[in-house]
């Protein structure tokens, strides 16, 4: 390190602060960035405070992208008004020009020069005029091993980056390039740095992690028989699979894992066969009913969460009803709703019979509804069960939060000692906010009073 110690003792002054719009993998992808700061000597920050480095990761998939930078970088420079802002990620890779003309952003870096902002500044002064550096993604075959954590029980892994599919509605692939990923041996090496962290659940992600392995001869269903094998790990989800690369051996290895924890995660997009086509999803209705009812066969407890995008160019009544009666008759959990919103450079713009944003709006309102009476269906199976639950460090209005093995929400009386263990919780009386009321089993409440005599 000792070519860099001028630096360090420079930059130790120096405050860096980062900010994440976007998907759980700009997330785990800032955790590593904010890893290599501290590396590197350079005191962390919280975006709300004044900071001398501003790293702000964008997204490209979210609701007017520009805006939502254009507000942030804005925030950032209210703080301090010389302060060095880098703005990085998907959007700032499909639209530098835009993001360069925002007042006071010094460098705009796309999704692979992301993790090359130390590189490329070492004393981070404020540009004359805005850098842009933005190679070609998919040259951005270095990956990077990113994980992250939103609180310190369950933390996100990236096992994949980059998609090769070609669906109408999305800027992913212009945004990130093509599907690559690391060694199963790698990631291995990771889940266990997590676990040696104090982490008890991993969660894998990538932008299509299903993909995983694409080009070598490593897959996705060998990474997850490499995790299972991961001593001290106790909990694995698998953040989000695509329905045709959710191969029913996959499912069956999941119903026998003692890791694996009964909760998938499956776009559906659409539930009408000529909305996928338009689409240009790989798989039809039928073969996403067929996981459903796999799953429901061999795990009748596990909790299945469905994407759905509304308003697609192309969504008459028709198919909109259509694909509504569909994810209806599916046993499945709970919905996540997207409108649709027009992105450059996509399929989707060429298409005939746009529907209005009205229109679109009214649809995720009733698919919403749909979420909210599939949630509330779901969880009322497990009154009164007995389930292995992960509690959080979060002190909540006297109350700790965790998530059973099949991805209900749980709340009992705050405990220093339950944070970040799994502890078997009856689940009580339900309540408004969409969550149960645990009791804690007699053995807990008796080491309690046992605790408390020898104390007292």
């Amino acid at each position: 390190m000792h070519h860099h110690s001028n630096i360090l003792i420079f930059s130790a002054m120096k405050k860096v602060a980062f900010e994440t719009l976007g998907c759980k993998l700009n997330f785990s992808e800032t955790s590593s960035m904010r890893r290599d700061f501290e590396n590197e000597g350079f005191e962390l920050g919280e975006f709300s405070e004044e900071a001398d480095i501003y790293v702000i990761n964008t997204c490209s998939v979210t609701m007017d992208a520009n805006s939502a930078c254009r507000k942030t970088v804005r925030q950032a420079l209210r703080r301090n008004p010389d302060a060095f802002v880098a703005v990085v990620g998907c959007y700032a890779q499909l639209e530098p020009e835009e993001i360069a003309e925002i007042e006071g952003v010094d460098v705009v870096l796309g999704a692979k020069d992301k993790f090359n902002l130390l590189d490329l500044f070492d004393d981070f002064v404020k540009q004359e005029k805005t850098i842009i550096h933005n190679s070609d993604v998919n040259e951005a075959v270095d990956f990077h091993n990113a994980f992250s954590s939103d609180d310190r029980t369950r933390a996100f892994l990236k096992v994949q980056d980059g998609c090769n599919y070609k669906c109408s509605f999305c800027t992913i692939p212009l945004a990130r390039g093509a599907s690559r990923s690391p060694k199963i041996s790698t990631v291995v090496r990771n889940a266990q740095q997590l676990v040696e962290e104090g982490f008890k659940e991993v969660i894998i992600t990538g932008v299509n992690s299903g993909d995983f392995g694409y080009g070598t001869d490593e897959d996705f269903f060998q990474l997850l028989q490499a995790l299972e094998n991961v001593n001290g790990l106790e909990r694995l989800r698998v953040s989000s699979i695509e329905p045709n690369l959710l191969h029913e051996d996959i499912i069956r290895f999941a119903a026998e894992s003692t890791k694996l924890q009964p909760h998938f995660h499956i776009p559906l997009q659409s539930g009408s066969d000529e909305m996928l086509k338009i689409m240009k999803r790989r798989y039809r209705s039928d073969l996403y009913r067929g996981r459903v009812e796999l799953i429901r066969e061999l795990m009748p407890d596990a909790c299945i969460g469905v994407d759905v995008i509304t308003g697609h160019p192309g969504e008459t009544e028709e198919l909109f009803q259509e694909s509504f009666d569909f994810i209806d008759s599916l046993d499945v959990s709970y919905l996540h709703v997207f409108t649709y919103s027009e992105r450059p450079n996509t399929h989707a713009l060429s298409l005939e019979l746009v529907v209005p944003k009205q229109e679109r709006k009214k649809r995720t309102h009733k698919l919403r509804r749909l979420s909210k009476k599939k949630r509330f269906n779901f969880d009322s199976r497990f009154e009164s069960q007995v389930r292995p639950t992960l509690f959080e460090e979060e002190n909540k209005d006297g109350f700790m939060f965790g998530w059973t093995n099949n991805y209900v929400r749980v709340a009992i009386p705050f405990n220093e000692r339950l944070v970040n263990t799994i502890q078997d919780i009856g689940l009580g009386s339900y309540s408004r906010e969409g969550h149960y009321f645990g009791k804690l089993s007699e053995t807990i409440l008796n080491e309690e009073k046992v605790i408390e005599e020898l104390i007292g």
